[in-house]
């Protein structure tokens, strides 16, 4: 029996405005509770909202990147329910007209392209916070109530967890590279629920839809979407059979856990606000947004390919985020071997800062290349450039000053490396005849016997043709 599965996302983004969506109250995470407000985002009687211009914006630019249709007019509604971190009793967000319509995002490679849909781009504004103590309590943080956010609806064209989660990656990518938000999970920037069901390929048959509330991993996505395909499946071949959920994911057990059973739809009496007119976004500010839209990764990786001779899988992942390629841009702007620079940036750089979270490197663009520089010029050896490197890391400083301080200089003399090859050759006789019978780690452990000998100085390549010349013998 073949079985098809059906995903869908819905992703609330926090946009880095200076204010909030509709009030002049400071949008900033970690604040004390309850400081960031004012009778606006509280709901008091009386109080009006004005628009944030600058949100308006954002959302412009993500319609632009996840190339969607910007529509000229678009409102506002009140989604009402009653809930304690909802102190309005409504939430303004857009239903039935939003900003933007019909994009998508492309995911895979060049060779296995696929276009995810987009249904929907629309303002709307966060709500506030929950807090549970240990005590039993329930407090309330109300700072994040009208933080502006945009809601991204994707169409259920994604087929497995594993889709999810490289949709999610490129999408958070795109967005921080136009700098819209910043998109940390753990701070609840980004969140997503996830909408899972089945389909039989054979009888056309399919489940109800599970919908998975407030992901905040996008390992806890994937493996969500993997455990509802397995629990649904078994369900549906025992003929089993159940209303649509909503559900939680329980990271710990890895496992969906159920909340509430939806009976009948949700009627959230979505009625236009009164007080926010209809969205006009005219062709002038359109084109000024899009006039001061950046390179997308995609575009990005692409001119790497083209500009740099770098392959398809380097190429996108120094361009992963806008911070790790500028990186790169601006060291090859000083050392041109592009592919040596590629992967130092990917393996020594990368393996030692977090770029989801933020990208901390503790030296310059300029600092790296005068280091493979350095090596380049053969006035230290690969090994000793990692020694540097590590240094730069830990505790800064130049590289030339480093190498000094370190005395890392090569020896390239080929009569003091000679000598040394001779005193190993000497040393090591078993090593020889082990080599004239053909065994070729022989080699390996007299060149590195040599190394030891030189503290790691020697040049490698004049190390291998001076034992070679001498073994010839």
């Amino acid at each position: 029996m073949s079985w098809k599965t059906i995903v869908g996302l819905e992703i609330h983004v926090e946009l880095s405005t200076k204010t909030k969506a509709f009030c002049n109250c400071e949008n900033s995470f970690g604040k004390e509770p309850n400081t960031s407000v004012c009778p606006v985002c509280l709901g008091l009687p009386g109080a009006l909202p004005v628009l944030n211009e600058q949100a308006v914006k954002f959302g412009v630019m993500a319609g632009l990147a996840l190339h969607c249709d910007i529509h000229e007019y678009s409102k506002f509604d009140r989604k009402n329910y009653f809930y304690p971190d909802l102190t309005k009793g409504f939430q303004l967000t857009q239903n039935d007209r939003p900003i933007c319509t019909d994009g998508y995002l492309e995911i895979g490679d060049d060779e296995n392209k696929k276009k995810i849909g987009i249904r929907q781009i629309q303002l709307e504004e966060d709500t506030g916070k929950a807090i549970h103590p240990e005590e039993g309590d329930t407090l309330l943080d109300y700072n994040r109530c009208g933080v502006p956010l945009i809601e991204i609806v994707s169409q259920p064209d994604l087929n497995s967890g594993k889709e999810a989660r490289e949709f999610l990656e490129k999408l958070r990518a795109t967005l921080k590279y136009i700098g819209i938000s910043d998109c940390k999970m753990e701070e609840g920037s980004l969140r997503c629920d996830v909408n899972v069901n089945i389909k039989n390929e054979e009888t056309k048959e399919c489940s109800a839809i599970a919908e998975i509330k407030n992901l905040n991993s996008f390992r806890g996505v994937e493996k969500a979407v993997e455990y509802e395909e397995k629990r649904q499946r078994e369900m549906m071949e025992a003929g089993e059979k159940e209303e649509k959920t909503t559900r939680r994911w329980d990271d710990v057990n890895e496992e969906t856990i159920l909340m509430r059973v939806k009976y009948t739809a949700n009627d959230y009496r979505f009625v236009p606000d009164g007080d926010l007119p209809l969205l006009h976004i005219d062709e002038e500010l359109r084109s000024a947004v899009a006039s001061k839209m950046p390179e997308l990764p995609d575009q990005r990786a692409k001119r790497f390919q083209k500009e740099y001779g770098l392959s398809q899988y380097d190429a996108s992942v120094l361009t992963g985020t806008r911070e790790l390629a500028d990186f790169y841009e601006d060291t090859a702007a000083l050392f041109k071997d592009y592919n040596t620079l590629s992967n130092w940036v990917m393996g020594e750089v990368l393996r030692r800062i977090d770029t989801d979270t933020n990208f901390l490197v503790p030296f310059e663009p300029k600092d790296l290349a005068e280091l493979l520089i350095e090596i380049k010029n053969k006035t230290i050896n690969n090994n000793a450039g990692k020694k540097v490197l590590r240094t730069m890391f830990e505790k800064g400083g130049k590289p030339k000053d480093i190498i000094q301080e370190m005395g890392l200089t090569q020896i390239s003399d080929s009569s003091q490396i000679e000598d040394m090859v001779l005193k190993v050759l000497d040393n090591n006789p078993q090593s020889i005849a082990d080599f004239k019978a053909g065994k070729d780690r022989a080699l390996g452990f007299l060149v590195g016997q040599v190394m030891k000998e030189s503290r790691g100085k020697a040049n490698p390549q004049m190390v291998n043709e001076l034992l070679r010349k001498h073994l010839d013998k």
